[in-house]
Parts: C-alpha cells; structure tokens; sequence
C-alpha cells in the first residue's frame, strides 16, 4: 500500500533520481548541497511519510554512512528514527506479513473457486450419483465463497470499509 501511494503521488518522480543518492568519491560539500536540494523536494511531496515510513520498513540508510535521502530524511536520520521507532517497526512489519498471508489466502480462494466452478461432474455414473456430484460440487463453491466473503468482511472492517461495504 506504501509503495503504491509513492508510485502514484510521488514529487520525486520529476525529478533526477541521482539527485537522492551520493555518488562514489562526491566531495563532501558537493553532497551537503545536494541532499539539500532532495530535502527539499521531498518536504514539498504529498506522500513524504509513506515514502519515510516505506524507508525505514525497508531498512534504509545507516548511521555510519551519508549516502541517501528518502522520505525527506538523510540516511544517517533515518538510521536513528529506525533506532528510536523499533517496536513500532517490528508491530508494523508483523501486520504487514499477516495481511500478505490474508491476501494470498483470498487470491488462492479466488483460484480454487473459479477451477472448481468450470468442472462439469461426470455423467458416466448415472443421474443418481451425478445429481451427488453436483451438490458436493455445489457445497464446495458456497465454501470457497463463504471464505472470500469472511476474508474480505474482516479485512474491510479493518481498514475502516466495513460501513462502506
């Protein structure tokens, strides 16, 4: 979702993305002047603090080494926000994993219930046992739909959809 909101919004896509990064051997005055200018580009963006925040999920920039600015921070201050944000990091890195499984969980219910949705049991066996098939067949699919619907419900109410949907 971070990356998503940068990708859409973002001021420094106008801008040369070498402007955000120290090159090799940049004398340091040079740099200092530079990161200025991307600090600047940056405090102007609508979506500085996803960028900030995507930063330090990301684990960029280091306390020993000034080479970046991202999110309007240079790496040295992201490398200590990191520090100081720690547990609430690690809180929003869980989240982030559960509600990747939850979506790889809604995308495999997706698939199962459209394979299953095109398999015409078989008639070979006679209409008693085809008339079986169809209902094992048709109770699969309201299960495979119960899932999507009960994985969507929550994560709609989660994010504050829930009235909305």
């Amino acid at each position: 979702m971070l990356q998503a909101a940068i990708d859409a919004g973002a001021k420094c896509a106008e801008a040369d993305p070498d402007l955000f990064f120290r090159a090799d051997g940049e004398p340091t005055a040079t740099w200092q002047a530079q990161r200025a200018e991307a600090i600047r580009v940056c405090h102007g963006c609508p979506v500085r603090a996803a960028c900030e925040e995507l930063a330090l999920r990301d684990g960029d920039g280091n306390d020993r080494v000034d080479d970046l600015v991202r999110g309007g921070r240079s790496g040295c201050e992201l490398a200590a926000l990191r520090k100081r944000q720690a547990q609430r990091l690690s809180e929003a890195m869980t989240a982030d994993e559960a509600a990747d499984a939850e979506w790889r969980n809604l995308i495999e219910a997706s698939v199962e219930l459209w394979a299953e949705a095109r398999v015409m049991p078989t008639r070979s066996a006679g209409i008693r046992h085809q008339a079986e098939l169809v209902a094992q067949q048709n109770q699969r699919l309201r299960e495979l739909a119960d899932r999507i619907t009960a994985v969507r419900s929550a994560r709609r109410a989660r994010t504050g959809w829930g009235v909305a949907a």
